[in-house]
């Protein structure tokens, strides 16, 4: 069972009886996973209720309920591009009653991108398993003269072509940063304070392109306003089984896709890591958990902890790259 807790509505008196159990257990050692878990387990999701964060992490633990009858209360902490949410995590008791759902952001982008952050996304905490990932769509109005990956290339080495998107640092933004390096082309950067104003800009004629979540594009495509050029993931999309990939047409190589990963505090139980490993585990291979992640243009991910680990190092190391790169930084 999944319940939600807003913070800024019930106040400290929920979390504070949330909290309690883990209090009264004093110093006592984590809960053994054949026992685990004995009270309601926390859920931090970093980003704002019904946004695509929020809704993984729905959909996913309500599979693992059904499975198991774990009662997981999801709270949105939004906030600096996901950083207060997981920073809570990682200041949490490593007990395995409170868990994160990190993501590109603020597991491997934000570190480069701001000049401080509250913890060191490799350190902070334990890799549980990565949930799942998308790629980026790259979009363009229906009636732009571009047809395909290389028109749009022909048409931004004669002038300047502008690249709208959800914010600076977004996934959205560096891949297109990337994908400017790798073409050999100079773009103005548009930000906006989100997908849904960036996307109207596009429609309006405002920008030029954009490199849009699946979620965002899908609808205008479905509609006949946007056109998708190419998809940023190593194959292509189901939900675009028409739309070449980027690497497709003619950059063999570039991927850029929009990932999530359970996390947990630094120092929480081997054991019950491992059990929650199973569990998202398990759910993520049900064939309705995998058509409702493909309709919304992702793919389940699933393996084990210490593959999260490694892949969390190494995106880091990749998108620090793509940040330096680009010179993004927020403040």
């Amino acid at each position: 069972m999944i319940r939600t807790i807003h913070p800024t509505r019930t106040g400290a008196r929920a979390l504070l009886c949330l909290a309690l159990p883990a209090l009264l257990a004093g110093a006592a050692p984590a809960m053994a996973a054949d026992s685990y878990p004995s009270q309601p387990v926390r859920l931090v999701v970093p980003f704002p209720p019904a946004g695509g964060t929020d809704v993984l992490s729905r959909l996913v633990f309500n599979k693992v309920g059904m499975a198991t009858h774990w009662n997981v209360v999801v709270e949105n902490r939004a906030g600096a591009g996901g950083n207060i949410g997981l920073d809570a995590v990682a200041k949490a008791r490593p007990d395995g009653y409170t868990l994160g759902m990190g993501q590109t952001a603020n597991l491997a982008i934000n570190p480069t991108l701001y000049p401080k952050m509250p913890y060191d996304a490799v350190k902070d905490f334990a890799p549980v398993v990565l949930v799942s990932a998308q790629p980026v769509v790259l979009i363009v109005r229906a009636d732009a003269p571009y047809k395909t990956v290389a028109d749009l290339v022909t048409a931004a080495k004669g002038k300047q072509l502008s690249m709208a998107s959800a914010g600076t640092g977004t996934v959205g933004h560096l891949t297109g940063e990337m994908f400017a390096r790798r073409a050999g082309i100079k773009m103005l950067h548009v930000p906006y304070k989100g997908a849904s104003p960036a996307l109207t800009d596009l429609l309006g004629g405002q920008t030029d392109f954009y490199f849009a979540t699946p979620p965002i594009a899908m609808p205008m495509i479905k509609a006949g306003k946007i056109r998708a050029l190419a998809v940023t993931s190593a194959k292509r999309l189901p939900l675009l089984s028409a739309v070449p990939t980027v690497a497709e047409s003619g950059y063999a190589g570039f991927q850029a896709e929009d990932w999530k990963a359970l996390v947990a505090p630094a120092g929480t139980s081997p054991e019950v890591v491992k059990r929650l490993n199973a569990e998202i585990n398990k759910a993520l291979a049900q064939p309705d958990t995998i058509g409702k992640l493909r309709e919304e243009g992702s793919e389940p991910r699933g393996g084990s902890a210490q593959d999260l680990a490694a892949f969390i190092k190494s995106e880091n190391t990749r998108w620090g790259a793509i940040v330096r790169e680009s010179g993004a930084r927020v403040e």
